[in-house]
C-alpha cells in the first residue's frame, strides 16, 4: 500500500526495529522524521532514506527536550498520520535527568509527554495512528509501583523495571484508545518479535552474542510496527495489542482501572 502524502514521526530510529520501521514507510512512499539525540546520529539513516525524511532532535529522559521537540515538529506546520513510540531501553540501570526510573522514564514517561503534546496535531491530520512498541516482557510485570518507578533501578539486571514499562505501553495505547474514541485516531501496543537491536547495547559479553543467535532481525521486528501502523485490517480495532501481526490478550493485569490509574499519575508527573 501506497504512503504518498503521509508524514510519521518514528522515535529512536537511528539503528534496529526503529532504523527498520522508518526505512519500510519510506520505501512506499511516507515521509519519516525521525528522532535521535543529535543529527550526527541520525545522519546515515537520513542519508540512506533520502530527501524526504528529517531529524527530531529527542532525549525522552528528559522532559525538557521532549516539550522541545514536539514544539519543533509544530512549528514545522506538517501532519501527522503516524506516530511510532520506537525508542526503548533494556537491561541499564540509573534514572533519568526527570527523575524517574531508567526505563520507565524513558519508554513511557518521555513517549506519553511527547504523544500528549502531539495529539492535537494527530486529530488535525486525522484519520492518524499512534502505535507503542511494547514486549512480550509486558507479561512479567505485576502492576505498577509508583513510587518504584520514582527511583533508581533496583534489580541488577534492570528487566523487572523494563516489564513494568512495557507494560505501561500497552496501558498507555488501551487509554489512548478510550480517550480518542470518535477523533479519527486510533492506537496499537505491539510485541516485535526478540530482536537482535541495540535495546540489548548494555547486556555483557559473552551473553549478548549468546542471546541473539536466537532473535529475529531488525527488519522482522519492523513488521507488526509497520501493520499497525498502516494496515486497513486493522483501522478499526485501536487499544489492542499485537504480535507478529496477530491480535492477542495482554497482560491480565492490564484493564482499564490501571489505564486510568497511570494516566493521572502521568499527567501529574509531566504537568509543566
Amino acid at each position: 500500500m501506497s504512503l504518498n502524502g503521509k508524514t510519521f514521526i518514528v522515535t529512536g530510529a537511528t539503528s534496529g526495529i526503529g532504523q527498520a520501521t522508518a526505512r519500510e514507510l519510506a520505501q512506499r512512499g511516507g515521509k519519516v522524521f525521525i528522532t535521535a539525540r543529535s543529527e550526527e546520529k541520525a545522519r546515515p539513516v537520513l542519508d540512506e532514506l533520502g530527501g524526504d525524511a528529517d531529524y527530531l532532535q529527542l532525549e525522552l529522559g528528559d522532559l525538557d527536550s521532549v516539550r522541545q521537540c514536539a514544539k519543533d515538529f509544530v512549528a514545522r506546520d506538517e501532519p501527522l498520520h503516524g506516530l511510532i513510540n520506537n525508542a526503548g531501553l533494556a537491561g541499564q540501570r540509573g534514572i533519568t535527568d526527570s527523575g524517574f526510573e531508567l526505563a520507565f522514564g524513558t519508554n513511557h514517561v518521555g513517549h506519553f509527554l511527547f504523544t500528549n503534546l502531539l495529539l492535537d496535531k494527530l486529530k488535525e491530520s486525522a484519520p492518524a495512528r499512534i502505535v507503542n512498541v511494547s514486549s512480550q516482557s509486558h507479561y512479567d510485570a505485576k502492576g505498577i509501583d509508583y513510587t518504584a518507578v520514582r527511583k533508581p533501578t533496583k534489580s541488577i539486571t534492570g528487566m523487572p523495571e523494563y516489564a513494568v514499562s512495557k507494560l505501561a505501553n500497552v496501558v498507555h495505547a488501551q487509554e489512548l484508545a478510550r480517550r480518542l474514541d470518535g477523533t479519527g485516531v486510533t492506537a496499537y501496543s505491539l510485541h516485535p518479535g526478540v530482536i537482535a537491536s541495540n535495546v540489548w547495547r548494555r547486556v555483557p559479553w559473552p551473553f549478548d552474542a549468546l542471546m541473539k543467535l536466537f532473535m529475529k532481525s531488525n527488519e522482522e521486528g519492523a513488521r507488526t510496527s509497520v501493520y499497525c501502523a498502516t494496515s486497513p485490517d486493522v483501522a478499526n480495532d485501536s487499544g489492542k495489542y499485537y504480535d507478529n501481526r496477530k491480535e492477542k490478550e495482554p497482560n491480565k493485569v492490564a484493564t482499564p482501572e490501571l489505564g486510568a490509574e497511570l494516566w493521572a499519575k502521568s499527567e501529574e508527573w509531566t504537568a509543566s
